[in-house]
């Protein structure tokens, strides 16, 4: 068996000249390689050159690598076909080995799957706070490894393995149009972005919204629907004709319920443009554009609210790449300081609408009178509460090690206001 093909480094947004000779074989050399003496009708290897029959055609193309997790492109990419075994895959990108698959699509995923199957250990917790960490560490290890199978697409976004699907539209609803690169991205990254994709043009039904939701690749996607629902128990006097604040708006369902329920107007923040981008394509679907407008800004926008609505990252701890965010807070900084600001984005008799799971605290990830702490602290009180109990996938499966936790997690609206204004009567 001849060694196998190798792809010498490449890096984000790197330029190459492609040369394609009357064999019907393709190689990417280095732009460089013709300033040090490569001829028309020449491709220059490591140790030789060989001159092919007929002139080849030459054009300038890009490589450009894509990561979720900004990893750096990788330094070498070694071909692999269908004839790759689980166990070799593994051994491979444990060296440090990134794979490109040339083969089937559907043999690929297999493939993927079978090497998750082999990382999988037993669990050695002795606790809720043990288990959620190895099971953190778990999927980091999983990202980590699977992200080292990796396919090409052609500059039109086409997947060239065999019985691959048409993954144009998915990859140019995440990074826009192409600009006649080729790109290198994991697989793993690429089957979520057609999942994503499938999941977009389906729709999402969610309780307390009136019509479908469209969520988008890397967006917090509302799957867990309890602190949707808290949102219809805020009276309705309260609601009519009032400003709202969304603050870290994703998918901009929260502020879509609440315009639906008879506010006037509603700006959702968010710092990840994709978030502004799929909030705002919401509204349009939903006929809310003309009163909803979404900002690609850190926390408030500029002037004050008559409700402030937020669902922060629950967990505090550090997020581990881009869509993380939406549920790790480092040392809950983000929601320490939505309290801090929250007083002065207030109109006159204003409120706060704080979402917030304590999961934390059952982990014990975070004291139980911290939030008591900051709220105090903030110069806020609170003026009522509503909360409910899990009802989402991961609080009902009795073989998850985290189950008796996650089944007594309990989630709260809080209806916070300045501590001058007192108390005033909850829902």
């Amino acid at each position: 068996m001849s060694a196998p093909k190798t792809i010498a480094p490449q890096s984000r947004a790197r330029g190459c000249l492609e040369l394609t000779g009357s064999y019907g074989f393709s190689k990417t050399v280095a732009a460089g390689f013709l300033a040090c003496g490569a001829r028309s009708g020449q491709v220059i290897g490591a140790r030789r050159q060989r001159r092919v029959a007929q002139a080849p055609k030459l054009r300038f193309v890009t490589r450009v690598w894509r990561s979720e997790s900004d990893e750096p492109a990788p330094a070498r990419l070694t071909e692999v076909d269908d004839r790759l075994k689980a166990d070799e895959a593994l051994r491979r990108v444990k060296r440090g080995e990134y794979l490109l698959y040339t083969g089937d699509f559907h043999n690929a995923r297999q493939l993927l799957q079978a090497m998750g199957r082999r990382l999988e250990a037993p669990s050695r917790a002795k606790s809720a706070l043990q288990a959620f960490r190895e099971e953190r560490q778990a999927r980091l290890l999983e990202h980590e490894t699977l992200s080292r199978v990796v396919v090409s697409l052609d500059p039109d976004y086409r997947l060239g393995l065999r019985r691959a699907p048409d993954v144009r539209q998915a990859c140019r609803e995440v990074w826009g149009d192409s600009r006649g690169e080729t790109t290198h991205v994991a697989l793993k990254t690429l089957l979520g972005m057609i999942g994503a994709a499938q999941w977009r043009q389906k729709g999402l039904q969610v309780p307390g919204l009136k019509g479908t939701l469209r969520p988008h690749y890397g967006v917090f996607t509302p799957t867990r629907t309890e602190y949707v629902e808290l949102l219809t128990h805020v009276p309705q006097p309260r609601l009519a004709g009032a400003r709202v604040f969304d603050i870290g708006t994703g998918s901009g369902v929260l502020a879509f319920v609440l315009l639906q329920r008879g506010a006037a107007s509603a700006v959702g923040t968010d710092l990840d443009p994709r978030a502004v981008e799929c909030a705002q394509s919401n509204a349009r679907a939903l006929g809310l554009e003309k009163r909803f407008t979404a900002m690609e800004t850190d926390l408030f926008p500029d002037g004050k609210a008559d409700l402030v609505v937020c669902n922060p990252p629950w967990i505090p701890e550090p997020p581990k790449n881009r869509i993380d965010r939406a549920v790790y807070d480092e040392d809950g900084a983000m929601l320490r300081r939505f309290l801090t600001e929250l007083p002065r984005h207030l109109t006159r008799g204003g409120e706060g609408l704080l979402l917030l799971s304590d999961l934390p605290v059952l982990l014990g990830l975070r004291p139980a009178e911290w939030l008591d702490a900051e709220l105090a602290s903030a110069g806020l009180t609170v003026a009522w509460k509503k909360s409910t109990s899990a009802h989402h996938t991961k609080a009902k499966v009795r073989l998850d090690q985290l189950h008796s936790t996650r089944a007594r997690e309990v989630t709260t609206l809080y209806g916070l206001v300045p501590s001058r204004a007192g108390t005033a009567p909850g829902p």
